[in-house]
């Protein structure tokens, strides 16, 4: 096998089709765009993904990323290391938290994020607590409860 013995194989290639060239090229007058209409003019047709002038599946559709919780819950949060300025055997609430001083303001049920140590044996009752906040309660020797 030589260089110029080279070709493609049979019925792989096919010539190209000659629109607009008469009846007889089989593509002829309107090339096989049909009469009228949108899609037969020249240049391209829609882009993708259009409905006809309906507002596209794409844009009604909230996207994966950053698109706003309908009923978000809005916890008042605060880190274990906050806690541990507290008294030891302290029942710790919101309200508790707020006479102390350590919460200023009701943003909603609290909730125990597990930034920090913790030292002081607690008992802490909130909404929600993350998974290395009840951890570092229990390995101080306090006790949490969902409320």
């Amino acid at each position: 096998m030589r260089l110029h013995n080279l070709k493609p194989k049979k019925g792989s290639k096919t010539r190209p089709r000659r629109v607009g060239r008469g009846i007889a090229a089989g593509q002829g007058a309107s090339c096989g765009f049909g009469m009228r209409g949108q899609k037969s003019r020249s240049g391209t047709g829609t882009k993708p993904g259009f409905e006809g002038g309906q507002m596209p599946l794409y844009r009604r559709v909230p996207k994966l990323k950053h698109f706003t919780v309908i009923n978000r819950r809005h916890y008042t949060i605060i880190n274990v290391r906050r806690l541990a300025s507290l008294p030891a055997n302290t029942e710790v609430t919101l309200d508790s938290l707020m006479e102390v001083g350590i919460v200023t303001q009701n943003d909603g049920p609290l909730k125990i994020l597990g930034d920090g140590e913790l030292n002081v044996a607690l008992t802490v009752k909130a909404a929600a607590f993350t998974g290395s906040a009840k951890e570092k309660i229990q390995a101080a020797g306090g006790t949490w409860e969902i409320v």
